[in-house]
């Protein structure tokens, strides 16, 4: 050993014990840290712990992969494909920048929706106000003035993305405002153990300020967590899979194509704006009745249902099912 590299080893040897002891301590830290958070927010952390636990089965449970059929392009900024057993374990069969945090426009309204399930009287009645209906929207079929029950406004807001309905529940049920409403999103976002998710209104909109950071953002796994939320749910699903409702005046059309185009389908919410591109989340029952299947994409500048169909036929057949 020459003369250089002793110099150099012998102190790297005597400084072993100290970084070993430094780690130790640092461990040791970390695990107090965790602990004194786990006392003083323990439903936070326990979301946290279960989220973890979740993600781990996200990885382990069958079908099993077929190796014969390639790998799936899919042209959209994240992704993710979650089998769900009928016991509620899951298994990733893909993903792509999956924890990434990216707008997600009209998803949103899910949430809107469970805000509204956990919190609202559906029978109650509530009269649209002007503010509603000139929230921006392509359909609007909502009149400033009319009363309807909380019930029937989840059927425009799920159907045909209405921002006039998400608006309405936000704004004109008694006693409730945007900036409550909004902190009720974001309180059950972090009980379900949501980390890469915040929302700043109750409609998915981009902020009217060009230069605003406010806009509601998630990530395509924190989606398949709030979906699993909604599983027992059922007006939820029964208003996704609707085609056509037309109980009190303007038919309302759903504007999920994909519904007259696989038979399977369970539900699914679609989402734009000019900060989100497309986004699309579909629910589907998993091929031979062995459970269901989650499908998320977020940011695409192609057509959504055509990459959603990508992603839905590609684990049909990239699994052994």
């Amino acid at each position: 050993m020459t003369k250089n590299l002793k110099y150099f080893f012998i102190p790297l040897v005597l400084s072993l014990p100290f970084w070993w002891g430094f780690n130790i301590v640092e461990r040791n830290l970390n695990d107090f840290f965790f602990w004194r958070e786990m006392a003083e927010n323990p439903k936070v952390l326990a979301a946290q712990v279960n989220q973890l636990a979740f993600e781990q089965n996200l990885r382990e449970l069958k079908p099993l992969r077929n190796n014969e059929i390639p790998d799936l392009d899919i042209q959209a900024k994240s992704a993710i494909s979650v089998f769900f057993d009928s016991e509620g374990k899951g298994r990733i069969l893909f993903e792509k920048a999956s924890a990434q945090q990216l707008p997600i426009a009209s998803l949103t309204k899910l949430m809107t929706a469970k805000v509204v399930l956990e919190n609202y009287d559906l029978s109650k009645e509530i009269t649209v106000s002007k503010e509603a209906v000139e929230q921006e929207e392509d359909l609007g079929k909502l009149e400033a003035g009319k009363t309807f029950s909380v019930e029937y406004l989840l059927y425009p807001l799920l159907m045909e993305s209405s921002n006039d309905a998400a608006f309405s529940l936000a704004n004109d049920y008694p006693g409730m405002t945007e900036e409550n409403f909004v902190g009720l999103m974001n309180s059950i976002a972090q009980r379900l153990g949501l980390q890469n998710t915040r929302f700043f209104n109750s409609t998915g909109l981009d902020p009217k300020d060009e230069k605003s950071e406010e806009i509601n953002y998630s990530s395509a796994l924190d989606l398949v967590f709030l979906t699993q939320s909604l599983s027992e749910e059922p007006l939820v699903w029964q208003i996704l899979s609707t085609p056509k409702y037309d109980l009190y005046g303007p038919e309302l059309i759903n504007i999920n194509k994909l519904l007259s185009n696989i038979p399977s389908i369970v539900g699914g919410k679609t989402g734009y704006t000019e900060k989100a591109l497309s986004c699309f989340l579909l629910v589907s029952e998993a091929p031979k009745g062995k459970g269901r299947l989650v499908n998320v994409i977020l940011g695409t500048a192609n057509d959504r249902f055509s990459e959603m169909e990508k992603l839905t036929n590609w684990v049909q057949e990239a699994y052994n099912w």
